[in-house]
């Protein structure tokens, strides 16, 4: 065998700014498309759906009218539970593959934690939870879409209570219908509907998850992992063990079932999908963008040094861990953006190598392209970070 290649923090970028769907000519047309490219986008955070498909379109204008068709119309877009146990938009035709691949194992963990919490509270057993299931089920499904309280005008069952650690500096009151809704979300059997408000809001109604096959877990993560790879790579067993959440022992055997190429990258050992090796050109123009807070691309990889400096971090997340919103140039994060009260886009940049007049004026660019279609809409991040605080206080 010969040497493996070796693959630079330019080419990372490069291949980041194509396949990332975030060059100028390498915008896609429609939100399908760029969750596809990405295989997930986050959305613990509902805004931060659209905002990432905004900041990948040619033309994001219909930004919010086209998400909404597909999440909500053509349910070519899915929000359910999936890797480390968060919510994420996934194509439709790709949930088998992550209730097969993440789903399954975490869901038994849930179901059993909801019953030994109901068990400690001297609540109903397992099968009176069964029986609420099914009737719960049955009435989203005569429904469509439908919110928690308004499942409960036909199942009442749904809000019984009962006491969460009793004695415990946390106790508190559970209702059944918020605990079994989200159970039956991790079991790939209810997903998220439209919301109660606007597309920011975090407020929605459930449906019933679309038919989908049972998949081999061991095939499953494969699949999952080779797209992935395909979208990311390359990438270090740690960040594909983050990720994806999986175990190592798993991670492995799917890299193997793939044939992945080992590779060399500054952070040591990594891997890219089979036949992925070649090296890769960059976009022939540098390019911009303002990335929301939990962007897949800002959160995509454990090791983030090649398009991130540590120096910046403590500004740019959260205490959890949590990206906010970031500014990018020609393939490193840079700075921060956030909207202030009177809906004003504003940034600021952190790291100001290489960020001269072609860059503030495209950046510049970028925050026009994305007051222009967030219009009168005011987003505040999920997760607020100090550089987002700071801006948004003015």
């Amino acid at each position: 065998m010969g040497a493996q290649r070796y693959i630079g923090a330019d080419e990372r970028r490069a291949r980041l700014a194509l396949r990332q769907r975030l060059a100028g000519r390498a915008r896609a047309g429609t939100p399908e498309e760029v969750a596809g490219a990405l295989v997930a986008l986050h959305g613990s955070d509902p805004a931060t759906v659209y905002l990432a498909v905004g900041a990948r379109l040619v033309d994001p204008a219909r930004t919010v009218e086209e998400t909404g068709r597909a999440l909500y119309e053509d349910r070519s877009l899915v929000r359910m539970h999936g890797m480390r146990h968060t919510v994420f938009v996934f194509p439709t035709a790709l949930t088998a593959v992550v209730h097969a691949s993440t789903g399954l194992a975490v869901a038994a963990r849930e179901r059993a934690a909801l019953l030994q919490h109901m068990a400690k509270a001297g609540a109903p057993d397992a099968a009176w939870l069964k029986e609420v299931e099914e009737s719960a089920l049955a009435a989203l499904a005569r429904r469509g879409q439908a919110t928690a309280a308004e499942l409960a005008e036909d199942e009442p069952r749904l809000r019984e209570q009962f006491v969460y650690a009793p004695g415990k500096s946390y106790e508190g009151m559970h209702t059944v219908s918020s605990r079994l809704l989200r159970v039956l979300g991790v079991e790939g059997k209810v997903v998220r509907g439209r919301p109660l408000g606007s597309w920011t809001s975090s407020r929605f109604r459930w449906a019933v998850a679309p038919a989908h096959a049972d998949l081999d877990t061991a095939e499953a993560q494969a699949e999952l992992l080779r797209r992935w790879l395909a979208a990311c790579g390359p990438a270090t067993e740690a960040d594909l063990k983050w990720w994806t959440g999986w175990r190592v022992t798993e991670v492995r055997r799917a890299l193997s079932a793939i044939g992945a190429e080992p590779v060399v990258l500054d952070e040591g050992p990594g891997y890219v999908a089979g036949g992925d090796a070649d090296p890769v050109p960059g976009p022939e123009e540098p390019w911009a963008a303002l990335l929301p807070g939990l962007d897949p691309t800002a959160m995509g990889w454990q090791q983030r040094d090649w398009y991130l400096a540590p120096e910046l971090q403590p500004r740019l997340f959260d205490g959890s861990g949590n990206v906010g919103p970031t500014v990018w140039w020609d393939g490193r994060v840079v700075g921060g953006w956030a909207q202030r009260p009177d809906g004003e886009i504003t940034w600021r940049i952190l790291d100001k190598e290489g960020v001269g007049r072609e860059a503030l004026a495209a950046i510049e660019a970028e925050a026009e392209r994305l007051s222009g279609w967030v219009g009168t809409t005011r987003i505040t991040p999920r997760f607020r970070t100090p550089l987002e605080k700071e801006l948004t206080a003015g």
